[in-house]
């Protein structure tokens, strides 16, 4: 448990540099360039830009909390050993694999609005938990890939036609 803490606190504690932000902008275009023909195409995204202020607050403080910074530190910090922390490349490469996997299941779970089972949506998913990984891989911080789920869902659910499958 002490070893979980301390990955936890290292993840947070580790700065990234200016590589490690490029290489995110770099994974979040790539995101977009890959999911956002996917969207579109299984009608799964549609343009819908949010004009309320107090919408846009709401979306921009909920969605780095959850699920920011709670995915990203229950997904990535806590299940993936951090770089410091020494063993082999394989097996970082295998719990990067067991994250991604109960990454996508946890998605499945009952509570979950009925969208979520979508291939539209688990796609998505996927590959947010993809870009997510690689970002704390490449940076061995939380903050790259906490940043790149936020920014990820705030798009979809402010411009990109999110709020709507909530409401209906």
């Amino acid at each position: 448990m002490l070893n979980l803490l301390r990955r936890v606190k290292t993840a947070c504690t580790t700065a990234p540099n200016r590589g490690d932000w490029q290489y995110a902008l770099g994974l979040l275009i790539a995101f977009a360039i890959v999911y956002l023909p996917i969207g579109f195409y299984l009608e799964f995204l549609a343009i819908d830009v949010q004009l309320s202020v107090w919408k846009i607050l709401g979306v921009l403080v909920s969605a780095f909390l959850m699920p920011g910074v709670n995915e990203e530190l229950m997904f990535r910090a806590l299940l993936i050993p951090h770089q410091t922390e020494g063993g082999s490349i394989g097996k970082r490469k295998f719990y990067a694999l067991m994250s991604l996997v109960l990454f996508i299941f946890y998605h499945l779970h009952p509570f979950v609005p009925s969208f979520f089972r979508t291939p539209a949506f688990l796609i998505g998913a996927a590959l947010v938990g993809v870009v997510c990984t690689l970002s704390y891989w490449k940076s061995g911080s939380i903050w790259p890939s906490i940043v790149l789920h936020w920014l990820i869902v705030v798009a979809w659910l402010l411009v990109f036609g999110g709020l709507k499958h909530f409401s209906g």
